[in-house]
Order: C-alpha cells, then structure tokens, then sequence
C-alpha cells in the first residue's frame, strides 16, 4: 500500500526556528517602528516654536498637526497590500527613503506649505513601516512560540512610543530648534537602509493578482472622513459637518467593501474574514484601542490644566505609566505559552484595562499619583490585548496576506482610538457642561481651557471649572470601564476555545492552512 504524501497521518517537519539573525533584524525593525509611532505626539511642545518661526494661519497651524496621523491612517490598507504584492522588504526600504528625506526636508522648511507637505510625505512613509514591519515579524518568526514574543515586543514598543514621542519633544525644543524633532529619524533610518538588504529576507505573495487600483481611493474616502469627524468631535462638539463626514465615510466604506467581496483579485481578500479568529482579532482589537486612547483625552489635560503642571512637566509625568508596558506584551506570552488558554489571558487583559478605568473615576481635583496608577494600569492591560490579539491575528492570516492582514489590525486601532476620543470625549464634555454654572462666561461653558483663560475675570470659576472636568472624567472613566468589562465578556466568549499550539490557521511550519480561513 502506498503512503499518500499529503495525508494528515504524514509527519510534518517543525517549523525553521529563528537565530541571531533574525533577532537583531527584529531590533532594526524596533527603530523605524519607534520613531513611526512617536511622530504622531511628535509635535505637541514644537508647535508653539513651529508657530513663532514660521508664523502659519489657524488652519496652516492644524494641518501641520493632523495631516501626518491623516495621511497615516488613509494609507494603512493600500500600502499592506502593496508589500504583498512588491515585497514587504522593498517597500520598506522605499518607505524608510521617503520617511528620512521628508524628515531632512521638515527639519529645515523655511514656509508652513513646505512643512505640511513634509508631514504628508511622513504620512506615506509611516504608512508603508507599519504594516511592513508587522508582516516582517510573521515572515521571519515562522515557529508559533517566537512569533508570539517577537509581536508582543513590537506591541510594546508602538504604545511605548506614542508617549514617548511628546516627551523627546519637549526635551529636543527646550534645548535645541524645533528641526532638531525631525532630524532625530535620521540615523535610524540611515541604519535601516544599510542593514535591511542584509539582515531582512524578502517576502511576497507568489500570485497575487493585478493589483486593484480603485480599492485605493475608496479605502482612503472611507477611512478619511470617519477619522477626521472622530478626532473633531470631542473638542468643537457634535457639529453637523463633521456628522455628515462620518456618514459620507460610512458609505464609500459599504461600497469599499462591496468592491472586496466582487473584484477578482481585491485589495483585501475576504478570505481573511471566514475563518474563526481574524474578524474577533479585529473587533477586539479596536475595542481594545477605544479604551487605551480614549482615556488620554482626559489624562493629558488633568495633569495641565486641573493640576497646573507645565507642559513638559506633564509629559515628564505621563512617561511614568509607560514603565511596565515594556513588559506586560512578554509576560502575556509566557503565561499563553505555559498553557493558559489565550482567552483567558485576553480577557484578563480588559479585565485590567477596565480596572483602570475604575481607578480613574476615583480621581479628584489632586489625585496625580492615582491617575498615573490607573494609566498605568490600563496601558498594561491594553498592550496585555494587543499583544495576543495581535498574534492571533497573524497567526489566522497566510504568509502571503500578512501585510494585508496586519494593515487592517491597525487600521482597527485607528478607529478605535479616534472612536473612543469622541465618545468618551463627547460624554466628559456634556457633563462638564451641566456642571458649569450657567451664569458662567460662554467660552468657559465650552472647555476647561476657556475657562481658565477668562478665570481671572470671574472669581472662584478656576476652581469650579476643574471640579467640573474632573466630573466629566469621572463619567467617562465609568463609560469606559462599562465597555471594556463587556469587551472582557465578549472576548471570553469570542476566544475560548483558542489555546496555544491548537486549531490556528497554519500549519506547524508556519505556512497557511486552507482549512483556518
């Protein structure tokens, strides 16, 4: 009787286990990835030097800030496909050129045009480095085990890079030009360049198809204008435009993915979406991200404006909480792969953001040390989530489609971030509201920041101002530690059969099994 080859009783030889070279690639990637997610709070403390050197319009002044995070998330789904088609070390590369000679350009830009240009090309750049360095990890981590460590390291340092960002500003501007925060991704990306084409192995889908060029502006006519109605929302109100630009964004997204499901080689394939772990991993995931991002709408502020510190000395502050995030993404994957089944894991991971949150609607008008406690609690939760979901996801996605797969996991995040600003956002504000007295000068009945600007005019109304922003946080805190406690339920729900090593979608060589999506 003849053996067939392809029977399910054929031996399967172990997955190819990564060495020392595929760790210190792994270390090269860490940077570009840093210096990406740092350059969206980049500019908080560069702005007012930006502002004095280059004298820009209001609106000069807001596209210099937001075009990058725009531009970033518009672009996440087209340049992971792209990876997949062209190779995920190409487009690297291409996107580490663009991101250093945009970077050089921005340092030095003499006019406000030449710099919001500067910010846009940055935009391009960090899209491509995202999702290109996600997909990196699944090539080169082919063994579940190192995968699993290998993204939960990546996981920490883009969380641990966001607050980070702020921080290397304030120090660059306090002691050198505003350029000098630009200039920084230099050497980084100098390293990637020379070290890439040695280190990284190329990676690409052997078929990939023509690739589909209209998925291209109807991902960004989709993915733009929720983003943008989102990020407004929580500081100028529920304003009709930025209403009907989510809705408008709500449609090219249904006719972005009708174009999915009917063209014959889609941006992103539908496939990914059929089996049991990709579409939980998205769904959780941008749960995930409302709560983490959402609170840094009120913690941000509380430490300037309720507590009076600087900005500098906020951000100084805030670094403490991002201590143990380096950790908690390593600690979640020895406890998954000493046998605890990754649903209890993830689910303790909410279990801890939303303890978090708790803490946070204990604070009152002088509580530093307990909203650090509870950012720092819900960070750990939060990259405790990604980190598993992050794997999971990947792990449900073939070889061939994880640039693609990736891109999506993060734009999730984009959404759920800008989602839970403006909900949280919307729901501190309307409290803060009812809670200011009505006699109150009209600009301080909108913000904090009002208030306190016009609070020597009116006496005691500082006073009342950050009882009343306190009570907002409070009732968003509560919001928030409702939603990520379901979240918690859900993922119990969603994720309780997945345990380390059993049904994931690849095969114990790290390749793709039909059978998984």
């Amino acid at each position: 009787m003849t053996t067939n080859p392809t029977s399910p009783t054929t031996p399967t030889p172990p997955p190819t286990r990564a060495g020392r070279r595929e760790w210190t690639a792994l270390g090269v990637l860490m940077l570009p990835l840093l210096l990406v997610s740092m350059d969206v709070s980049v500019l908080y403390f560069a702005i007012p030097a930006i502002s004095a050197d280059l004298q820009p319009s209001g609106t000069q002044q807001l596209w210099i800030f937001d075009i990058y995070a725009f531009v970033l998330a518009g672009l996440l789904m087209t340049m992971g496909s792209l990876g997949d088609r062209i190779g995920h070390r190409r487009l690297l590369l291409i996107g580490a050129a663009a991101f250093g000679t945009a970077s050089l350009v921005a340092a030095y830009a003499n006019s406000a045009e030449t710099l919001i240009a500067a910010r846009a090309v940055l935009g391009i750049g960090g899209a491509t480095l995202m999702p290109a360095t996600m997909a990196m990890t699944r090539t080169m981590f082919t063994d579940p085990t190192q995968r699993a460590k290998a993204i939960g390291l990546w996981s920490g340092v883009m969380t641990a890079g966001i607050a980070l960002g702020s921080v290397m500003s304030g120090v660059l501007v306090e002691y050198f030009w505003w350029g000098s925060v630009f200039l920084v991704n230099l050497p980084a990306m100098a390293l990637l360049l020379v070290a890439g084409p040695v280190l990284l192995p190329e990676s690409r889908n052997p078929a990939p198809g023509r690739f589909d060029w209209l998925s291209v502006p109807l991902s960004m006519a989709a993915v733009l204008p929720v983003i943008y109605g989102l990020k407004e929302i929580p500081s100028k109100g529920w304003n009709a435009l930025y209403v009907v630009s989510i809705t408008v964004g709500l449609l090219f997204a249904a006719l972005f993915v009708h174009r999915q499901r009917t063209a014959a080689a889609p941006m992103i394939s539908p496939a990914l979406f059929r089996g049991r772990r990709f579409a939980p991993s998205v769904c959780l995931n941008l749960v995930c991200a409302f709560g983490v991002f959402g609170s840094a709408y009120f913690t941000t502020q509380y430490l300037q404006s309720v507590l009076g510190k600087s900005a500098l000395e906020a951000a100084l502050w805030a670094l403490l909480p991002s201590v143990p995030i380096g950790a908690a993404g390593p600690i979640a994957t020895q406890v998954v792969q000493k046998g605890v089944n990754r649903a209890y894991v993830v689910t303790a991971g909410f279990a801890i953001a939303a303890t978090g949150f708790a803490l946070l609607a204990l604070a009152g008008t002088d509580s530093m040390w307990l909203v650090l406690t509870s950012c720092a609690v819900l960070a750990v939760g939060g990259v405790t989530v990604m980190s598993q979901i992050m794997d999971l996801a990947l792990g449900a996605a073939p070889v061939e489609r994880a640039g693609a797969a990736s891109s999506l996991m993060e734009t999730g995040a984009e959404f759920g971030g800008a989602l839970g600003m403006a909900v949280l956002g919307a729901i501190g504000t309307a409290i803060y509201r009812h809670e200011i007295p009505a006699s109150a000068p009209d600009v301080a009945q909108e913000t904090l920041g009002g208030a306190l600007a016009v609070a020597d005019q009116v006496p005691g109304l500082a006073a009342v101002a950050r009882e009343a922003f306190t009570s907002g946080m409070q009732g968003a805190a509560i919001s928030g530690a409702v939603v990520l406690a379901g979240a918690a339920v859900l993922a119990a729900v969603m994720l309780r059969r997945v345990e380390v090593g059993e049904r994931t979608c690849e095969t114990p060589d790290g390749q793709f099994s039909p059978s998984g999506v």
